[in-house]
Formats: structure tokens, sequence, C-alpha cells
């Protein structure tokens, strides 16, 4: 008995064209749950994170980590914007569920359980000059959080428009692609 392989009798065209369907459907059986489930690029636009990140940047976020842990204090996360959920933002984490936060005299103060007289937040990831606006407080319930701009002067935040809830985090930045003198995976305080 003799043996031929497929698609012998069609053209060559046709093998090549085949092959590479076949090769673009596996590519896409791959890359597509890892975009829209697992990572997923944004880029920056504004001046509200600075001076840590800047307009343009490149970013990745992992959309994974928050189906198994809640958001942590000091970490960056993009979020549908609650006055227009079509919009993203990117801001830091400072204020958690349960926590009663205070935004006052250029500094940040945190109640909860382990601080019940308070304390003030150490960002060190901004400036050590930086003055901002806003006299603020708030109580947050279960699935609460505050969030504000690293550069705070010039950031609509939680100070502008609340509290951010939970299902609106869509998940963390994790990994810096653009610009290329500047890649590489973000440190997280």
């Amino acid at each position: 008995m003799f043996l031929e392989p497929a698609g012998r009798d069609r053209s060559p065209f046709l093998r090549t064209l085949g092959e590479f369907l076949r090769l673009a459907i596996i590519a896409a059986a791959i890359a597509l749950p890892i975009r829209y489930f697992i990572a997923q690029p944004f880029i920056v636009r504004g001046a509200s994170m600075e001076p840590n990140f800047h307009d343009r940047e490149y970013l990745v976020i992992d959309e994974l980590s928050y189906f198994f842990r809640p958001p942590k204090r000091g970490e960056v996360v993009v979020f549908r914007y609650p006055l227009s959920p079509q919009e993203y933002f990117i801001k830091r984490v400072v204020g958690l569920p349960g926590e009663i936060v205070e935004v006052r005299s250029s500094e940040v103060y945190l109640f909860n359980d382990e601080h019940p007289d308070g304390f003030r937040l150490e960002e060190s990831y901004l400036p050590k000059d930086l003055e901002f606006r806003g006299n603020v407080r708030f109580t947050l319930e279960d699935g609460e959080y505050v969030v504000l701009g690293d550069n705070r002067p010039a950031s609509s935040d939680s100070r502008n428009w609340g509290t951010l809830e939970r299902k609106l985090i869509t998940g963390r930045a994790v990994f810096r692609a653009w610009p290329i003198a500047k890649l590489g995976f973000l440190s997280q305080p």
C-alpha cells in the first residue's frame, strides 16, 4: 500500500495558505485569552502619575492577580473611571476597605483596626516637597478603595470623585514596555 501526504494534489499556494490559516488560528487561540484575561497593554495619558509614570508610556497590567487576592496599598492600578466607565484611569491605591482615610495638609492619614489612633502614610514614591490640595475624609466600606495620583496637584482622583469600587478595577501595572530605556518590571512599594 502506498500513502501520499495530504494536500499533495493541491497547488503550492493553497497548501501555503492552509498552513498560514492553521498557524493564525493556533496563535489566536493562545494569544487572545492571555490578552483579554491575563495581561493587557495600556498607554499612559496625561501627567497625573508623574514622576513615576509619564505621558505615552506603554504599560502591561496583570488582570489575573485580583481574582485571587484584593488590591494592596501602594499598588498602581488601572480601572474604569467611575463617572465615565468607558474611560480607563491609572492611580495608586492608598486606602483599603474598612479604613478611614484623611487627606489633609498634603499628607495622608489612615485609621484601621491595627492603628485605631491613625498613622501618617509614608509614601517614598512621591517627591519629598510635594504639596497638594484637598482636605477630605473617607470611611471605606467593603469593596471600596481610595486611589490617588502620584502627581497630586494635577490629578483627578478620589479627592475629586470619591471612592473606587473593587468591581471597576481592571488590574495592576506590572511591566513598562515603552520607552525602551525604562523597559522592565515595576517595583511595588
